[in-house]
C-alpha cells in the first residue's frame, strides 16, 4: 500500500512539473516568437531523429532482453542438472559401500567414470574418496579438508594398521596437480600429520616435476586412471 501510494506521489509531481515546464514555455514562445520558431527549427528535428532511433532500438533491446532472460534460464538449468548429476553420483558411492544385510549378497561395485567424480563439487569428491577408503578396510576414516586443513583432506587407519594421509584434487583433465600443489601437501603429510602412507589424489594427471617431486618424498600420486581402476575395484588402493 505505502510503496503504491509513493508511486502515485512521485508521478503527480513529474506530472506537475511537466505542466509548469510547458506553462512556462508557451509564455516564453508568445513574448518571443521569432526566437521560439528559431529554436522549434532547430530542435523538433533533433528530437524526430531520436524519436526514430529510439523506436528502431526497441525490437533491438527486446532481443537482447529475450536472449538474457534466455541465457540466465539455461544456466540455472544447467547448474540444476550439474547439483543432479553431483547427488547421484554420491548416492551411487552410498550404496556401492553401504554394507548388506547378513542374509544378502555384498553388493556388486558400481562402474564409475571421471565424469560421475567431475559432476560432484570439491566436498562430495572428499567424501566419495573417503567411502571408498571405507570400502576397501580402512577404520577412523575422517574427511578434514577446508580451510585450515594444512595439506591433508582425508585422515584414516589401514586395515593393517599405517596412518595415510590423503590429499584430494579434483581436476578437469587440462588442469594438471603441479609441483607447488605436491610440495605443498609435502610439507605437512609427514612432520604434521605424521602420515605413515601420503597420496595425492585426482581426476586428472600430474606434471613431470610434480612427479619427480613426489618421488623423492615418497608421495604416492594418484592419477585419474587409477581413481578409475580403484574404484571399480580394478586396481589397488592408494596405500596398497
Amino acid at each position: 500500500m505505502w510503496r503504491t501510494l509513493f508511486v502515485l506521489a512521485v508521478v503527480s509531481a513529474l506530472a506537475c512539473g511537466v505542466y509548469l515546464a510547458l506553462r512556462q514555455l508557451v509564455r516564453w514562445a508568445v513574448q518571443n516568437p521569432e526566437a521560439a520558431t528559431v529554436t522549434a527549427c532547430a530542435v523538433l528535428p533533433a528530437a524526430l531523429v531520436l524519436l526514430v532511433v529510439a523506436i528502431r532500438g526497441m525490437p533491438r533491446m527486446r532481443e537482447l532482453r529475450r536472449a538474457a532472460r534466455e541465457g540466465k534460464a539455461e544456466a540455472e538449468a544447467e547448474a540444476a542438472r550439474a547439483a543432479v548429476r553431483g547427488e547421484a553420483a554420491l548416492a551411487a558411492v552410498d550404496a556401492a559401500v553401504a554394507p548388506a544385510a547378513a542374509d544378502e549378497p555384498a553388493p556388486l561395485a558400481a562402474v564409475w567414470s571421471v565424469e560421475d567424480f567431475l559432476a560432484m563439487d570439491a566436498d562430495a569428491f572428499e567424501q566419495a574418496i573417503a567411502h571408498l577408503c571405507e570400502r576397501d578396510g580402512c577404520r577412523d576414516v575422517k574427511v578434514v579438508g577446508g580451510a585450515g586443513d594444512l595439506g591433508a583432506d582425508i585422515l584414516a587407519t589401514t586395515s593393517d594398521g599405517r596412518r595415510i594421509i590423503i590429499q584430494c584434487k579434483r581436476y578437469c583433465a587440462t588442469n594438471k596437480v603441479g609441483s607447488q600443489d605436491v610440495q605443498r601437501f609435502g610439507g605437512t603429510c609427514y612432520t604434521v600429520h605424521e602420515a605413515d602412507i601420503a597420496a595425492v589424489v585426482t581426476t586428472s594427471a600430474f606434471t613431470e616435476p610434480a612427479t619427480d617431486y613426489a618421488g623423492t618424498c615418497g608421495i604416492r600420486c594418484f592419477d585419474g586412471d587409477k581413481l578409475m581402476a580403484w574404484s571399480n575395484g580394478a586396481g589397488p588402493a592408494p596405500w596398497a
